[in-house]
């Protein structure tokens, strides 16, 4: 869903930004708010995604979609073919003859994307940084779930699912969708209409891990996103999302985790609650505070509970943690859990949280029920 006016449907310039006239190049950069970014990144390189194929990408590479941080602009930046845009640009389409000019109105460039962790998507962020005049008219995107690791032959027979109808975007704009699919997807072919530049892609959702893949490996980390884990809220995320505690693998500087700003109210801490992808047995937990030095958290403690309604009881009493450390605990029973909650005081940050465990009985039983019913 976009909300974009009759207007700007109509005529083909309306969303164009100002040429880039000196200065910050962000400055006139149109950003919006979309409430569904607060869920995990689908499209995340450090969850495995790729930019698996495209049909051009004569200016720009398609792996850029993809790149963590924002898009960059050089305006002394030359190729031999051309200016150099930090996005996937194809070149300008043309029609069939001289008296045809302009592309059919059917034409269009597509790139396919393998999400990094299969899920349900909740919106999509299609951003134009930079690209003010050379930016696509419409946009649309499809979805598919083809289980295993198909190649793009593959997936040209799979069939797709419309998440987004063509639909005009802005030039140097963050321009988002919601989605209102209720099915499970891993692959996704972002379409532009008739051919332009994309900066970046962000496709926000909720982890839907195959239970049958989890049950094999038997002790996993429980709370990790690739599980199925998700952030559900926390006190303070001043400089960072409190979703990078439970990314795979280690943080490799010091603002890839959770870091909160200096608290200065006395008899108060900081927090963040997590919800596992069904209930789990956990047996032994990690915390780590690699890159953090001077700002690790002075002391944490973790809770648990089972259920909604459950209570919360104690997994780790308030520990001691010491900076730029991997931290490991051992529990003395198992805790049997569907939420947990970590506790940082007073303030600080902390790079990754790992709860190693199994799935229970009655917790692997959830995952297929929901897994089947989202079309897997």
């Amino acid at each position: 869903m976009s909300d974009f006016d009759e207007t700007q449907a109509q005529d083909p310039h309306a969303n164009d930004a100002a040429p880039y006239s000196g200065g910050d190049p962000y400055a006139d950069y149109r950003s919006g708010d979309f409430p569904f970014t607060e869920l995990v990144d689908l499209a995340d390189r450090r969850l495995g995604a790729g930019v698996v194929a495209a049909n051009d990408e004569f200016f720009a590479e398609r792996e850029n979609l993809l790149v963590r941080e924002r898009a960059v602009f050089d305006p002394e930046h030359f190729g031999h073919k051309g200016k150099i845009m930090d996005g996937w640009e194809t070149r300008r389409r043309r029609g069939a003859d001289a008296e045809n000019v302009f592309p059919a109105p059917e034409d269009h460039d597509w790139a396919i994307v393998r999400l990094g962790a299969p899920g349900v998507i909740r919106g999509i962020v299609v951003d134009t940084a930079h690209f003010r005049g050379n930016y696509p008219q419409r946009v649309s995107i499809q979805a598919t779930a083809v289980e295993g690791s198909p190649s793009p032959a593959d997936l040209a027979d799979a069939k797709w699912e419309e998440l987004v109808p063509p639909t005009p975007v802005r030039g140097h704009a963050a321009n988002g969708f919601r989605v209102d699919a209720e099915r499970r997807y891993t692959h996704l072919r972002l379409c532009q209409h008739p051919d332009g530049g994309i900066a970046r892609l962000r496709v926000h959702g909720e982890v839907v891990p195959d239970p049958e893949w989890l049950e094999l490996l038997g002790t996993l980390d429980l709370i990790s996103v690739l599980n199925g884990g998700s952030y559900e809220d926390a006190s303070d995320k001043f400089y960072s999302s409190p979703t990078q505690i439970i990314l795979p693998g280690t943080s490799r500087k010091m603002d890839d985790g959770w870091e909160n700003r200096r608290r200065r109210v006395r008899g108060t801490n900081d927090w963040v609650r997590f919800r596992l992808a069904a209930q789990g047995a956990v047996r032994a937990v990690e915390i780590d505070t690699a890159y953090l030095k001077g700002n690790s958290a002075g002391w944490i403690a973790l809770q648990g509970r089972n259920g909604e309604t459950g209570e919360w009881f104690e997994i780790i009493p308030r520990t001691r943690l010491q900076p730029d450390t991997l931290h490991r605990f051992k529990l003395a029973a198992q805790a049997v859990v569907t939420h947990v909650r970590l506790d940082a005081f007073p303030d600080g940050g902390v790079a990754r949280m790992r709860l190693h465990g199994t799935l229970t009985e009655q917790g692997a039983s959830d995952l297929r029920a929901r897994y089947a019913a989202l079309g897997g």
